[in-house]
């Protein structure tokens, strides 16, 4: 029997251990962790003025700044979330903001902001905080001067800092803790806890599992609660911030068609061949000389601007929108044309006393081959220009090459609020220095570039330009040459080569071709038909009009195809 004890002690003891060891293996599988999260790191702070935001119901990659007790938002989360017409005068230290009215116009750094109106006049409001600041190269807008230009909300929360912001503000589900518990990062009783919750407290659900519920917090944490711990829920709809009111750009546009012809000038002569290039026009209401050209960087342009040309031109019926270019400009960095605001403001004043001295009735703006760089203050500059041409009612319309993604820059759609017209430059689909020939604008070209642009411009404030040329090509040993023609002209040649014309369905023109050796001589008509089938299309979009390069350049009989558009 003594020997009989020992054994027995041994086998209770070796099972005693091991119901210990079961039973601590159960608890710590059943058991809640209590182990807390690094929350710097979950909200990925980056130092002491650092703001991670979360936006609606989930943290973005931008974060926000604490400088002085004031949050600040970099410019490029204000353009992608709230606003995208503050502008950065980076070599002038300046914020700028435009509406329908006004210039508002921040040094950088400072709490003023100055208010220039459609003749420049200044007033002066004074800010109890810094209204910008650049921290390094980036600038920082104040999130409070933000809000008087954009409808959202925002809450600061510290420990770590964070900030919530709302834009939107739609039905929601939101659900009332039933028990003081945790939120968890991830569904599970083993996963670290964000934060702690009470009896009574609300959050939002955002996801529903079997036995976790993916919510937030009052104090924007995002994580998961079990789902016995959550009561009632119900549906809410939170009370939107309207505080803004877009503004209303009003449109100096027309009641009728617009049927604009550019008149080529070419020098202080040229306008002496006012009458003889529209001898032949039937049904032409605006035309416009190019009469003013870019020189140098500091905003100066050249001038061929006639009165008498602007009181024949009146007494025909004809308004005068005077075009201004950069086509024939040598030297001009048109970023520094541009960019710079007193070289845009320079422009600006000066454009517009000229149009009022001459009574030109309107600005054509035809600023090409803008570099990526230059697209920010081009549209900056269209929105400033925009003030005293809608004071003076001066038409302001402005050219675009057909929409391509490479002149997604040009922004038609901020265009479209504040110029009266948005011409589309229906053409150069081939040009001089194409890599094969081609159609100057074949029908898809045509539809494809109104269709996108009435996307983002409304298509009564869009004019569609028609091409009053062909390109005659060779295609040789070598390479590939071509010379742009006029109508006439463009028919001599067909008919001295004795070329026979098909008419190509796929481009709606009439096509013709002959071999000279090794050369392969091609055209593309623009005529009566092809110019008829354009029409059409832009019929069928309700657009607001047409207009043609160049008068001089077509046939009498596109007049009376431009008639029957006119009168549909």
């Amino acid at each position: 029997m003594k020997k009989i004890i020992p054994v027995i002690v041994a086998i209770v003891l070796i099972i005693v251990i091991a119901a210990v060891g079961f039973g601590t293996k159960v608890l710590e599988k059943y058991s809640y962790s209590k182990e807390r999260a690094d929350l710097t790191e979950y909200f990925g702070n980056e130092g002491s003025d650092d703001v991670p935001i979360i936006l609606q119901d989930g943290m973005i990659e931008e974060h926000a700044k604490i400088f002085d007790n004031i949050c600040y938002f970099d410019i490029a989360t204000v353009h992608k979330y709230f606003n995208g017409r503050f502008y950065e005068d980076k070599s002038e230290s300046r914020l700028l903001y435009t509406t329908p009215d006004a210039i508002l116009e921040n040094p950088v750094g400072t709490g003023t902001l100055v208010s220039l109106d459609a003749d420049f006049s200044e007033s002066q409001t004074e800010y109890e905080y810094t209204i910008s600041r650049y921290e390094g190269d980036i600038l920082y807008i104040a999130a409070d001067f933000v809000k008087e230009y954009a409808n959202f909300s925002y809450e600061l929360f510290t420990e770590p800092n964070r900030m919530q912001v709302y834009t939107e503000w739609e039905s929601r589900q939101e659900a009332t803790i039933a028990k003081d518990t945790q939120v968890r990062y991830q569904g599970g009783i083993k996963s670290e806890i964000l934060t702690d919750v009470k009896k009574g407290d609300q959050v939002v659900v955002l996801e529903e599992m079997e036995t976790w519920t993916k919510v937030k917090t009052k104090d924007a944490f995002i994580g998961y609660v079990e789902n016995k711990r959550l009561g009632e829920k119900r549906e809410e709809t939170p009370e939107p911030v309207t505080d803004y009111v877009e503004p209303v750009y009003e449109a100096n546009t027309r009641d009728h068609k617009i049927n604009l012809g550019w008149h080529v000038i070419g020098g202080v002569g040229g306008n002496d061949t006012l009458e003889s290039v529209v001898a032949q026009t039937k049904g032409l209401n605006v035309i416009s000389p190019t009469w003013f050209t870019l020189m140098g960087n500091e905003g100066d342009f050249n001038s061929y601007a006639s009165a008498a040309y602007v009181k024949n031109a009146h007494e025909m019926g004809l308004e005068v929108w005077a075009l201004l270019g950069n086509v024939d400009s040598v030297d001009v960095d048109m970023y520094e044309v541009l960019g710079k605001t007193d070289n845009r403001r320079r422009l600006i004043q000066s454009a517009v006393a000229v149009a009022k001295d001459y009574e030109i009735d309107g600005l054509n703006i035809d600023f090409e081959n803008i570099s990526l760089d230059a697209g920010e203050p081009f549209v900056q500059f269209i929105r400033e220009l925009s003030i005293p041409c809608r004071k003076y009612g001066i038409v302001l319309s402005v050219d675009n090459y057909v929409p391509m993604n490479h002149t997604d820059h040009y922004n038609r759609a901020e265009q479209g609020v504040a110029a009266d017209y948005v011409i589309i430059m229906g053409y150069d689909e081939h040009y001089n220095g194409s890599d094969e020939a081609g159609s100057v604008a074949s029908i898809d070209f045509v539809e494809n570039g109104i269709k996108n642009t009435v996307e983002e411009v409304p298509a009564e404030k869009v004019i569609n330009a028609l091409p009053f040329y062909t390109r005659i090509w060779e295609t040789g040993a070598g390479g590939i040459e071509s010379q742009a023609v006029g109508m006439e002209m463009a028919a001599a040649y067909v008919a001295d080569h004795g070329i026979e014309t098909r008419w190509d369905e796929t481009t709606c023109q009439n096509y013709g071709e002959f071999q000279d050796g090794d050369a392969l001589h091609q055209v593309w008509l623009e005529d009566a038909e092809s110019i008829k089938v354009k029409l059409t299309i832009m019929e069928k979009y309700g657009i607001a009009g047409v207009a043609a390069w160049r008068l001089g350049f077509e046939t009498a009989d596109i007049w009376d195809v431009i008639g029957e558009y006119m009168n549909q």
